[in-house]
Order: C-alpha cells, then structure tokens, then sequence
C-alpha cells in the first residue's frame, strides 16, 4: 500500500502537478550533487526538532511532519475496527490516486530510496492584503488564500538525481526558470491561476510550494529570517515532546491562528475566546504508535507578551487510589477553587461556555440558599475528583439507578465544609421533604438522602480527616467508604492507558469508552455524525494526564488504548 506522504490537501484540477514538481526537482537536485559540501553551511538543528523546521516560514499557521517508515504505517493499520480501517483506507487511496498512483508514481519505488525518514508540511498564514481570507479549512479542503509548502528531507542525493531526472513532465506543460538569493527554482502554471514552485536547498531538503510567494519565504527563512525556529518558545518546548521514531509532530502557531480565525467574516469561536488565544503561543506534539494505541505528548506555552502567569501547582494523581476498579470515567484536578476561578473567567462572553458562572452560582442560591463561592469553593482548595460508577441493586431493592455519581474533594477548612454539608441536609429536608438518615459503614459516618418515595439517592461523609464525599445516583458507599484494595490505580487497563511520566500532576483523565456506551450510546452522545462514532467505537480506552511545568507551560500526555482490527483467517 502507498504511504500517503505526500498528501497535501489540494485543487481540483492539480492531478499533474506533483509530477511535474518531481521532474524538475530532478535537474535541481543533480545540481545540489555538485555542491554537496554545502551540507555543513547550514545551521544545526537539534535532533529533537522537526526535519525543516528552518525552511518553514516563522508565520506558518500549522506544521506536520508524518514517517515515511512504511512499518509504521502498516501498524496504524493494525488498531480500530474494520469500518474505520475501511474510511481511512478510502481516503489514502484517494490521495494515491490523485498524487501518486494516479500519476504512474510509486512511492515505494520513486520517493522511498532517497527520502528521509520524515516529511515535513506546513499551511502558511494569508497575505495581509487579504484581510477576508478565511483561517485554515477544517473539511480538507483548501481556501484560495492558504500557502501550501512541503519539505522532503534527501537522505541520498545520489539516488534522488538518478530517480527524480528521469521523470518526465507532460507536453502541455511549460518550466520556467528563476533565481531568488542565488537559489534556482522551477515553475509551472497551473490550472486555477497558480504557480506550482520547487528547488533544493543545500542537497539536504527538496521544498515544494503551491505560490511563488511562499517559496521566498522559504528561502527567507532557510536564510536566517524568521523560520520556525525563531518562533518564541519552539526551540525550547518541542524538544520536551520528542519521542524516538515518532509516527507524527506538530506545532500550531495559535495567536497567527486566532489572528486569522477573528478576521474570518465567519468566526467560529466568539471574540472572546479569540481574544484570550492570543495569550497562548504555541501548541505541539508527538505522536507514537504503541503496542496497546497511540500515544500523544503535548506542550503548550504562553506568548512572550502576555502578562498572565500560570499556578504551578501539581498537586493531583492520589484520587484514583480511592475509588473502585470497576469505574467508568474519572476527571482529577489538584485545585478546584482555582479550577472554578480560571474557569469563571476564560468562560465570560462566551456562549459555547457548557456552564454558565453566574447561571449556576443564581441557580444554587435559588434552591439551596447558599452561596456558591462563600459556602462551598471556599473549603475546597485541595484535591478532587468527579468519577462515574455502575451500580448494582441488591436484592430486593429497585434498581432505579444504573450509575451513580461520585465527588472527592480534599477540603481546606473541614469545619466550614461540615456546616455547609448540614446547610443542605436542611434544605433536602424542609424544602424537598427528603427524609435524612444517620448511618454507620465499616465504622464511618454517613448521611443519606433518602427521597419521599424511600429510594437513596444521595449520601456524604468523610472518608478520611480531610477528604468529604457526595455521591449521586445507585448506592455505592460500600464500595468507597474503606479504601478499597482493588481501586482504580491498580487496575492494569489504568496503568496502562493513564500516563504516568510526570513524578507530580495537576489533574487526570479516564475514560472506559466501550462499557460507557453501554451506559450512554455513542448515537446520544454524537447523533448524525458517524465519523466521531465510528472513531470512539474504535477506541477501548483513553487516558490523559497534565502537568504545570512552570509559569509559562504546560505539559500534556495522551493515550489511546485502541481496538485491534480481527484480521480474517
């Protein structure tokens, strides 16, 4: 099967234009052969950077660089299932068709013998006199605006001369010839009024672009002006990230991108949350293929200009020790009040927010009479989780609920968290005519709510001298109330699939995909769009862990324990 490495999103009508930027990419490289001493003038990269990171124009809006290691490809066919496989091998055929097979090209045959081991692509920002540009196509498709440049590492230039000049183009199609900064460059027309660009710099890297004007650009920052390299804050964040034979790398210039996306006369994000992108500089990752998935690690980090500052607080990763190993999801941070006060305000003006401040702080009030900030947040500076658990009826018992709910929260000020904790049972009972029920469980405290039809449907307490819980739902004290020796943290699908690189965290993520749709159907969850359902249907488990690595960075780590597709016998 063909490696889509040269799958750059494009046209129609530009099923020739590979070909065509190959065969002149043959005469330009027989000429690097004779310069290959050349090699050495160029800067050294760190290994850990990206191939060509510094051609690609420091403006570029994202950047990839994908394997060219066959085997690696022929195991990202091994995860999901056969309908996933079956809409992923659609689209690389798609994509042989128009660039490679399509063309009489082989990859195999013409670009794997002089390739490096990874191929770099990059979607360069509009020009600026295009103010109603539209920001980078989420469908594949491309906006006449958006400046396409490819970067093919040459690992043998011998080979590359002998392959690449013997491909001919088409009659019907015209080279020009060009220099900008001494560095020769070919060009042809293509149809829809572009200028299909490509040269070889220094032997080591064949560029092809889509606009002239992004092929100076290249060569500006190949040069020393503002590649990717320069971009504040790449040099020194990638390089957390890099992983030995990485399947994948990127990098997304988010305020260029935020830039962009506000001038859309479309925006799909409210100003707000545009506005407060441009705090962030930089997102990128890795990506590994893993016996069990796929791995993820992430970065991010603040523009140098923005005053904000974040928390280095990485006080998380004790919760999972505390709730059952049958559980279904579990979200864990270190601090919910400073979670809820970050979240207060990156949430103002924006209507896509999934909770509204001051929408639940009224509503609190309206029902409990207390004050969300004064009576709650405030004792919970600590620790929490919000776990998802299936219940099971005892004998006897109506089986109501077939999930409960449970909340940990390691409190500050346990006094104040007692009296709030008796402000609701007060409430449940006066207004709601709840009966409230004292018990014991395995020698512990606890207080239920029971519901006017005799049916628990709440309980709290504490399991420890500074741990509260709540649940809501189907009873599951018993499961909680004594740590249980079969928690979560000791399961091995959590060991396996929750990242635990980071000696200190600031919050976790676990997500039991294939039994919470059992629960909750992926139909529910994502009516009329089977591509998300058939990409979660395709994925066992997922697990996330972030930490605060300081004032100025995140780090993320990411996996996803995959299915195996049942190979036919």
């Amino acid at each position: 099967m063909v490696t889509p490495i040269l799958a750059i999103p494009a046209k129609k009508k530009k099923k020739s234009s590979l070909v065509l930027t190959l065969s002149s990419a043959g005469l330009l490289v027989g000429g690097g052969v004779a310069a290959y001493l050349l090699l050495t003038q160029g800067k050294p990269l760190s290994r850990d950077l990206p191939p060509g990171v510094n051609i690609i124009p420091q403006d570029a809006l994202f950047t990839v660089s994908l394997s060219t290691n066959e085997e690696q490809w022929a195991k990202l066919r091994e995860y999901g299932t056969k309908e996933l496989q079956t809409e992923l091998e659609q689209s690389l055929v798609m994509l042989s068709d128009r660039f490679l097979a399509g063309n009489g090209y082989s990859f195999q045959k013409d670009i794997q013998p002089w390739v490096g081991e990874q191929v770099t692509l990059a979607v360069l920002a509009p020009e600026a006199s295009k103010p109603k540009s539209k920001p980078v196509a989420t469908d594949g498709k491309v906006s006449n605006s958006q400046q396409m440049v490819m970067v093919l590492p040459i690992k043998n230039p011998v080979v590359a001369k002998n392959i690449l000049s013997q491909i001919k183009a088409p009659q019907e199609k015209n080279w020009s010839d060009r220099t900008y900064q001494n560095i020769p460059i070919k060009e042809t027309d293509l149809d829809g009024g572009e200028k299909f660009s490509a040269t070889v710099l220094d032997s080591r890297y064949l560029v092809i672009t889509d606009n002239s004007q992004a092929m100076e650009k290249s060569i500006d920052a190949y040069k020393g002006k503002a590649s990717l390299v320069a971009v504040p804050g790449f040099a020194d964040n990638f390089p957390q990230v890099a992983q030995k034979n990485a399947f994948a790398e990127f990098y997304i210039n988010v305020p260029y991108s935020a830039k962009i996306a506000s001038a859309s006369p479309n925006p799909q994000l409210p100003a707000q949350i545009l506005s407060q992108l441009q705090n962030n500089q930089g997102l990128a990752g890795t990506i590994s293929l893993e016996a069990e998935g796929i791995k993820l690690k992430g970065v991010s980090w603040l523009n140098p200009n923005s005053s904000k500052k974040l928390a280095v607080e990485n006080n998380a990763g004790k919760m999972q020790n505390r709730i059952p190993d049958d559980t279904l999801a579990m979200l864990s941070g270190g601090n919910l009040k400073r979670l809820w006060a970050d979240y207060a305000i990156a949430s103002q003006g924006n209507p896509l927010s999934p909770i509204s401040p001051e929408q639940l702080r009224a509503g609190l009030k309206s029902l409990t009479n207390l004050d969300l900030d004064r009576d709650l947040l405030s004792w919970m500076a600590g620790e929490f989780s919000v776990s998802l658990i299936p219940t099971v009826a005892k004998p006897g018992e109506k089986d109501n609920f077939r999930t409960a709910l449970l909340f940990l929260v390691q409190t500050s000020d346990r006094t104040l968290a007692e009296t709030s904790f008796k402000q609701l049972d007060e409430v449940m009972r006066s207004q709601y005519q709840f009966q409230i029920q004292s018990t014991t469980i395995a020698g512990k405290p606890v207080t239920n709510w029971i519901a006017p039809l005799g049916t628990v449907t709440s309980s709290h307490g504490w399991l420890d001298e500074n741990v509260a819980f709540l649940t809501i739902g189907g009873p599951i004290v018993d499961k909680i109330i004594a740590q249980p020796n079969n928690s979560l943290a000791k399961t091995p699908v959590f060991k396996i699939t929750v990242p635990s690189e980071f000696e200190k965290t600031n919050g976790q993520i676990f997500l039991d995909i294939q039994r919470t749709t059992k629960y909750f159907p992926l139909t529910s969850l994502f009516p009329n769009q089977p591509t998300q359902q058939k990409f979660l249907d395709a994925i066992r488990f997922i697990g996330i862990t972030s930490e605060v690595k300081d004032s100025r960075s995140n780090r993320y780590d990411v996996f996803l324990t995959m299915k195996k597709v049942q190979k036919t016998s």
